[in-house]
């Protein structure tokens, strides 16, 4: 066995062993209870991130807990086709290779590119989760596009389309105008900006100016003057179709219902009144209204049955609407055009930085613009009525519970989901319109009552015959996709190849579990939930674990210009400062940005990142869960874990260099007759079972890592072992030793085996490697072949010796006490002082007497001698306070300078002289007796006697040095 850890070493082999041995395959047909996560579906471009590395840590620890446990655990991997990133990354490549765009390739060719792709470079990241340990049942992977998933996406449309909950309508909507498609919320990014900033925009050569807020007038009809309004949209006025103002504010009561005039094309604009949007007491009181770009204007002009005019272009550019005089131009040099044009005419009031948040499309850049479009919507009014009753009902349980006000939020106020993207990349939008030969416009889409819906072209010619009877007519298939949320929204179900009734479907639905980032339960989690319930009929998951979102160790979002970024498998591999200013390189950061994020780099990792491996870096993961909603993630912490995991490795050379090689477990084990250590060990280990356990039953992982840390750590590791030495040293020839010694390695050995067992979900490697070199019971057919599908430890009631751990308690705080005064005097390892234990009881005095050769062992002591309340300490010892009843003294005659302690001690009796005369004080106040609680007048009293009672030892270890002065001179 190495002599060191090498976590390289150990993660070599463990993963494809497991794999091949079927270890993470579920039985649709087994009797165990079954118990179901989905991971959630990572993009098919995607990347291994800090974020995947803290949601697989979580469900693989979940998973191989519930496996050990006995159930029927299934964990199913799947990749998210990811609609509009892979259509980026792909005609990315073919303008850099090729020189072409997805239009010169045609929609059929490009595709075929893009699962070209696909099967070439996509799904990267599934393998890197092998890295992470997850033990995923890949035999049951699935893709979003692959044949059984577009069939569930295209079933869900149809159903939806049929009870009147999908429908085509022309709605605002987030649209991107470099990738010419609407594009979901969770896509739109936001800056918050303080005042006049300037950003690159894409497709723009100089930078574009927000963060202004640009006042100019409207002229009024019949020489009534003028109106000022405001934007920070300049370009946008016009679109402008009205003008809205409080109806109760006194400036304007006299324009209600009258015009104000367009100054461009002459277009009457009508004042209206809407006290729901309109603030009198901001600005000037009047708000010019564009109905088709802004989402509250959007609504006003509903209320209003207001006209909406669109401006822009799918690309951003002002057409025919705008006016010959902008028409052409891109939207944000038609800002720049339209205030001078204002200027020009008389109209401009002036600027002003404005606070703002803008949105850009976080795959493109682009900031985003609200346009009205033909789009395809859920009507989501009930099915999140029912999501929320749900939640109150107890169906599903929201962890932690302080999300659940978010999720009724949110699904009280619910609006309609556009589904439909502009996009080639996707599941086709399985809608045909029906352009019928006698109709007026031939134009596609623009009958709204012309589209039928089917699961193929033929179900769509049958419904086109069925609405349209003794017509002739031609179909034609909408050319948009569905948002990728639409179909991951099926996911729990679709991995179960629904709406077929398989077996999976009939074990593993509704599954146990969804694990996620807060930062997506109304993207997604909500998402699932109503179209869960609403084509199967039952909640798709029985409880929700939201995580926290992971930050750098400074609590600072991680951000590729901030170079704070973190990749799991460099944590994992390790790697040097220069490698990672190299990744910086080779981004897409400029000079600036770079020179900051270098230094951002160079301040956090001066030595680069130490090799932690896997284990550390999950247990880290899964430990930092206790931090609400945001994981500060310093990496010195993992590293410390790696170190953690050498102490695990050296425990267990510990047990192989003693137990011999000969060594076979015993069949059972009298822990009646056990030596008080082994006792002690086995009771902790229980403590450390029942309460990781129950920290993992209610998704507690900060409780259970602690749990299994200490008890390895603190009971195991810096207690048991140290007092075990000279038991495992000691001569066989003797029979009492012989007998001693074999009840300990048996005792030693079934810690070992619980403990890595304990451990082994939060730290699958390490455990599997040193659980395979613990020796076998001879002929035990219980013994499973792998540590992972071994029974995760229970508690023994035989083990629990509560009378024990509380001795054990006592000896331990007494250790402590002389291991702070061996620091305090800073004595050497090799320096063994003779100690004296004065006991005031005699519960304390047989406790100690008990526990002498542990005590000895543990705080390297050359003897110890328990004194009672009548004896008097040698002369020449340091003194340490465990509690009232038991004080420890260590004899530092020839070891310390008495002159010096005398010092120490004088400025110890100042301080509870000090202490001593504010708590006689606050007794002495008049009215104490009356006036406070009996329950506070106790504690007073007793912290009184107990600063008596150190001055009283202080003192008489005064005198012991001033002897010890006299006694050297």
């Amino acid at each position: 066995m190495a002599k060191a850890y090498n976590p390289s070493a150990v993660e070599a082999a463990w993963y494809e062993w497991w794999e091949k041995s079927g270890f993470f395959v579920a039985d649709a047909n087994s009797k165990k209870p079954p118990f179901v996560i989905v991971l959630p579906p990572p993009n098919v471009t995607g990347a291994l991130h800090i974020g995947h590395g803290l949601t697989s840590s979580i469900e693989d620890t979940i998973i191989r807990w519930r496996r050990m446990s006995g159930d029927n655990a299934l964990w199913v991997p799947g990749m998210d086709h990811a609609g509009i990133a892979t259509q980026v990354v792909v005609e990315k490549k073919l303008m850099r290779e090729r020189g072409l765009t997805r239009h010169d390739l045609g929609r059929e060719q490009f595709n075929a590119e893009v699962w070209k792709w696909k099967d070439e470079y996509g799904g990267k990241i599934l393998n890197q989760e092998r890295r992470l340990g997850a033990s995923l049942d890949w035999s049951r992977g699935c893709f979003t596009m692959d044949d059984k998933r577009s069939k569930a996406v295209t079933e869900a449309f149809v159903r939806l389309y049929k009870e009147g909950l999908i429908y085509r309508d022309h709605r605002l909507v987030n649209w991107d105008c470099i990738l010419r498609t609407a594009i979901s919320d969770i896509e739109v990014d936001y800056i918050d900006i303080k005042g006049r900033t300037l950003l690159k925009v894409p497709g723009y050569k100089s930078p574009v100016e927000f963060g202004v807020l640009t006042s100019f007038a409207y002229p009024l009809e019949e020489n009534l003057g003028e109106i000022v309004v405001a934007t920070t949209r300049p370009e946008t006025m016009l679109g402008d179709t009205a003008i809205a103002v409080h109806p109760a504010d006194q400036r304007y009561m006299h324009l209600h219902n009258k015009f104000a005039i367009h100054p461009f094309n002459r277009r009457k604009l009508p004042i209206i009144c809407d006290a729901e949007l309109v603030d009198p007491n901001f600005g000037t009181g009047a708000v010019k209204i564009t109905p088709a770009h802004d989402p509250n204007d959007f609504l006003v002009g509903k209320r209003h049955n207001l006209e909406f005019i669109n401006i822009f272009s799918d690309d951003g550019i002002i057409n025919s609407n705008g006016g010959k005089e902008f028409e052409g131009l891109k939207r944000f040099d038609a800002r720049v055009t339209v205030i001078e044009a204002l200027k020009s005419k008389g109209l401009y009031r002036g600027a002003e930085n404005n606070e703002m948040r803008l949105g850009t499309c976080s795959r493109s850049d682009d900031i985003v613009e609200p346009m009205v479009k033909p789009q395809w919507f859920v009507n989501c009014s009930d099915m999140g009525r029912e999501a929320c009753e749900a939640v109150e009902d107890g169906r599903l349980e929201i962890i932690p519970k302080q999300f659940e006000a978010d999720w009724f939020r949110w699904m009280r106020n619910i609006r309609d989901w556009c589904i439909s993207r502009q996009l080639w990349w996707g599941h086709r939008v399985p809608a045909w319109y029906v352009t019928l030969e006698d109709d007026d416009l031939k134009e596609f889409g623009v009958y709204v009552d012309h589209w039928v819906v089917g699961r193929n072209e033929v179900e769509a010619l049958t419904e086109a015959g069925t609405k349209f009877p003794g017509k002739k007519y031609h179909i034609e298939q909408d050319q948009d996709v569905l948002d990728t949320w639409f179909s991951s929204g099926l996911f729990p179900f679709s991995v179960m190849c629904w709406p077929e009734n398989t077996a999976d479907m009939k074990t593993f639905y509704p599954t146990s579990l969804l694990e996620t980032g807060h930062d997506i339960i109304f993207f997604w989690v909500a998402r699932m939930v109503m179209l869960g319930m609403k084509l199967t009929g039952e909640v798709p998951f029985k409880q929700v674990y939201l995580h926290p979102m992971v930050r750098d160790a400074h609590g600072r979002k991680m951000s590729k210009s901030l170079g704070n970024v973190i990749d799991p498998l460099e944590v994992i591999n390790g790697i040097t400062l220069e490698d990672l200013h190299k990744r910086l390189e080779r981004g897409n950061l400029d000079r600036n940005e770079l020179d900051i994020a270098k230094a951002g780099q160079k301040q956090d990792f001066p030595n680069g990142i130490a090799e932690c491996g896997t284990d550390a870096l999950r247990f880290s993961l899964v430990a930092y869960t206790a931090q609400s909603d945001k994981i500060n993630l310093d990496i010195q912490r993992v590293v410390g874990y790696r170190h953690w995991c050498n102490k695990l490795w050296n425990a267990i050379r510990f047990a192989m260099l003693n137990l011999g090689t000969d060594f076979l477990p015993s069949e059972n084990l009298d822990v009646k007759s056990l030596p008080c250590g082994c006792k002690w060990i086995l009771s902790v280990l229980n403590k450390a079972i029942s309460k990781t356990v129950t920290a993992m039953e209610v998704y507690d992982f900060s409780s259970a890592t602690s749990a299994v840390y200490s008890w390895w750590q603190y009971q195991l590791c810096d207690v048991f072992i140290e007092i075990i030495k000279p038991v495992m040293s000691a001569d066989d020839n003797n029979s009492t030793s012989a007998s001693v010694k074999r009840v300990t390695r048996d005792t030693l050995w079934i810690c070992l085996d619980n403990g890595l067992r304990l451990l082994h979900p939060f730290m699958p490697f390490v455990t599997e490697e040193l659980w395979q070199r613990l020796p076998q019971r001879l002929g035990d057919s219980s013994r499973k072949e792998s540590i992972m599908i071994s029974d995760y430890p229970t508690v023994i009631k035989e083990w629990i010796d509560d009378e024990i751990e509380s001795q054990m308690v006592l000896i331990e705080s007494s250790v402590r006490s002389l291991r702070s005064l061996r620091m305090a005097y800073l004595l050497l390892p090799k320096q063994r002082p003779e100690a004296f234990l004065l006991c005031k009881t005699d519960e304390v005095a047989t406790v100690v007497e008990k526990g002498a050769t542990e005590i000895c062992t543990l705080a390297s002591l050359a003897s110890l001698k328990v004194l009672r309340e009548s004896d008097v300490p040698p002369v020449g010892c340091a003194v340490n306070i465990v509690n009232e009843h038991l004080s420890v003294y260590l004899l530092l005659r020839g070891i310390v300078d008495a002159q010096l302690e005398l010092s120490k001690l004088e400025k110890k009796k100042e301080e509870l002289i000090r202490q001593q005369e504010a708590v006689t004080k606050k007794m002495n106040i008049p009215g104490y007796r009356d006036k406070v609680p009996a329950n506070i007048q106790e504690e007073n009293l007793s912290k009184l006697n107990k600063l008596m009672a150190e001055l009283s030892i202080v003192e008489e270890a005064n005198e012991n040095f001033e002897k010890l002065l006299a006694d050297s001179s």
